[in-house]
């Protein structure tokens, strides 16, 4: 394994370690317990998939311009446009 693959992959584990602590920090006071750190894995992955919901539902409700179409222009499929 080279050295930059090692170093992202301690760079994730140590985002992973931090965000299990904030979490814990967190949630244990509201919760009245102690959490174990798979408790804390459980509730920041839940709450990362709630927000990614609630993410989707708002995309989903943006009206679309009174112009579209509903079908990709130029850029969006890859084809260069060559109006005169």
């Amino acid at each position: 394994m080279r050295s930059s693959v090692k170093t992202s992959l301690a760079a994730n584990d140590n985002l992973k370690d931090d965000l299990t602590r904030r979490t814990r920090e967190v949630w244990q006071p509201r919760l009245g317990r102690d959490l174990s750190r798979e408790d804390a894995r459980q509730i920041a992955e839940n709450m990362t998939g709630f927000f990614s919901v609630l993410a989707e539902w708002s995309r989903a409700e943006l009206p679309s311009p009174a112009n579209d179409t509903g079908t990709p222009n130029a850029s969006e499929n890859g084809e260069a446009r060559h109006d005169r």
